[in-house]
């Protein structure tokens, strides 16, 4: 019976290179035929010319799902009343529809009426949710490369919030933090303390989104800095040893500057994934992103632009200037991450 495995298996490989044999032949017979009658395109084509036929799939959809959305909106940010059902508008602006966002009480500066705006939660989510989770992804991550027993079985723990759905994690966390039989509540003995619910406080709420927030982005975060910590050169780590040099200075002289190149793509990824928060905020406080019965709204800028998205009629072009802005604050930030990155990243 072995024997007769082999034999199948012996004919099938000698199959296949024997078809990979004829189509090699086949191949050199066109290109010889089309070179002696001038006809092959491929020998003619510039290496440009060569890159852009190869890049073409991904250009046509970063065109479609991209570049023509960013164009788009600043297209739409020039009309004044534009009607998406008939297309129409009633005029032309410059500044008008940003200036109209900037004026928003929910945008910038909040109303007396209510604490929180669109711009002032997603920066304090982005100034402070950002740094603690990269200093706990890679505290976690040089624990888990020192670990050896149950080393597979912590990766996967950490692992999991990667490739669990946002809200379903969302309404694990608002179960947590119920008033009335939350897990946390019930831990700390703080009877029914509202965190997100009606009688909660803006510092409240805004804990438990960052705490979500902190614990949904861990996840890439550990399996980044993990893989640049294993990919790091042994011998750097042993001639530390020898040296007696204490775990701290080897983390800092070590580890940090060798994984600088990830750090800091982490940062901006981070800082550009905060900025966009929004499924987040739709699992704990819903769709509108204020609880019932408060004086707050948590909001961010993505949910303020959906807002007048959904609103649809005139304003779409309101939502257009928004998202240029924060396309503009995302822009900014990260030019200065790179400026500043300059004298820490060690390539």
């Amino acid at each position: 019976m072995r024997n007769f495995f082999k034999k199948v298996k012996k004919s099938i490989k000698d199959f296949l290179w024997d078809v990979r044999k004829r189509i090699k032949i086949r191949q050199r017979k066109i290109g010889a035929y089309l070179d002696e009658r001038n006809l092959n395109l491929a020998t003619k084509f510039p290496g440009w010319a060569k890159a852009l036929l190869y890049l073409s799939p991904a250009l046509i959809v970063l065109a479609i799902f991209t570049f023509w959305p960013i164009f788009n909106a600043f297209r739409l940010v020039l009309y004044e009343g534009y009607n998406m059902t008939d297309n129409t508008i009633t005029g032309y602006t410059i500044f008008g529809n940003f200036i109209k966002v900037i004026n928003d009480e929910s945008f910038i500066f909040p109303a007396q009426h209510t604490q929180g705006t669109a711009i002032v939660n997603t920066l304090i989510i982005v100034f402070i949710s950002v740094p603690i989770s990269i200093f706990l992804a890679l505290f976690i991550s040089v624990a888990l490369n020192s670990i050896k027993p149950l080393k597979g079985f912590f990766q996967t723990i950490y692992f999991l919030p990667y490739v669990t759905n946002t809200i379903a994690i969302g309404l694990v966390i608002a179960y947590m933090f119920k008033s009335d039989g939350g897990l946390i509540n019930e831990l700390l003995g703080l009877g029914e303390f509202s965190w997100i619910e009606r009688g909660s406080t803006h510092p409240r709420a805004m804990f438990v989104l960052i705490f979500y927030s902190i614990w949904g982005s861990l996840a890439f975060k550990i399996m980044v800095f993990l893989t640049s910590i294993q990919g790091i050169d042994k011998q750097y780590y042993q001639a530390a040893s020898i040296d007696a040099t204490p775990r701290r200075r080897i983390f800092s002289k070590i580890t940090v500057p060798l994984i600088s190149p990830m750090i800091f793509y982490i940062l901006v990824t981070s800082v550009i994934g905060a900025f966009k928060i929004y499924n987040h905020i739709v699992a704990l406080f819903g769709v509108t992103g204020k609880p019932d019965g408060v004086d707050f709204t948590m909001q961010s800028i993505v949910m303020y632009i959906y807002k007048y998205i959904d609103g649809g009629g005139n304003n779409l072009s309101i939502a257009a200037a928004g998202s240029l802005i924060l396309f503009s604050i995302i822009l900014i930030l990260t030019l200065v991450q790179m400026q500043a990155s300059k004298k820490r990243v060690h390539y």
